[in-house]
């Protein structure tokens, strides 16, 4: 297994070698833009609910966001019980290699970008399906982007995005209750436009 990654990661740095045109939209979008972008669209799911006074999407948009720290926090145990080094330390003695963005120290898997992808991807989900799926695919681009900066090997953005998710999902189906019990709470106090852009019509 081992030996496939690694040679699928020799492949794709192969790739980056030769396409150094989109070395700085890469380069960008791996180290920073990929997750600004899934954060903005968080930012947006809750906007979005809040205006149509969707109490459900805008706990679903706390939620993901949420869920993204959990991910971040938990991966920090598991990367430390796997210690696998990044390829960029471990294989630059014997590979040519093209490496676009700094090269951490930490270690590489599961990949805290692709973590922190997986659970807001899936955690938008639960607000929209469409804007989840616009969120899947760049959180797909943002795991295939790490692998083309040379800093992760493929099953370090396959795993982080995997586990992601699946914590996105834990959080939401723990929480939800909950927190659509303060949301309600919240909905009927001067916090209000907190959750909601209107009050409700009275007849």
């Amino acid at each position: 297994m081992r030996s496939l990654d690694r040679s699928w990661y020799l492949d794709l740095n192969s790739f980056s070698h030769h396409t150094h045109w989109a070395h700085g939209f890469m380069a960008a979008y791996a180290n920073w833009a990929g997750l600004v972008i899934l954060a903005l669209m968080v930012i947006g799911g809750w906007l979005w609910a809040r205006r149509n006074n969707n109490l459900e999407g805008v706990v679903a948009s706390v939620l993901a966001a949420v869920s993204s720290g959990v991910a971040l926090g938990i991966n920090h145990f598991i990367s430390q019980a796997v210690a696998r080094a990044r390829p960029c330390h471990a294989l630059v003695a014997h590979h040519h290699l093209t490496v676009i963005v700094s090269c951490a120290r930490d270690y590489s898997f599961p990949s805290d970008h692709a973590i922190i992808a997986g659970a807001l991807a899936m955690g938008l989900m639960f607000v929209s399906r469409r804007l989840g799926a616009v969120a899947v695919v760049l959180a797909v681009f943002l795991a295939f982007a790490r692998v083309y900066a040379g800093v992760h090997y493929p099953f370090d953005v396959v795993a982080g995005l995997l586990a992601g998710a699946l914590v996105a999902v834990l959080v939401y189906l723990i929480l939800r209750a909950p927190a659509m019990a303060v949301a309600v709470k919240l909905s009927q106090t001067p916090l209000r436009p907190v959750i909601a852009a209107h009050s409700p019509s009275r007849t």
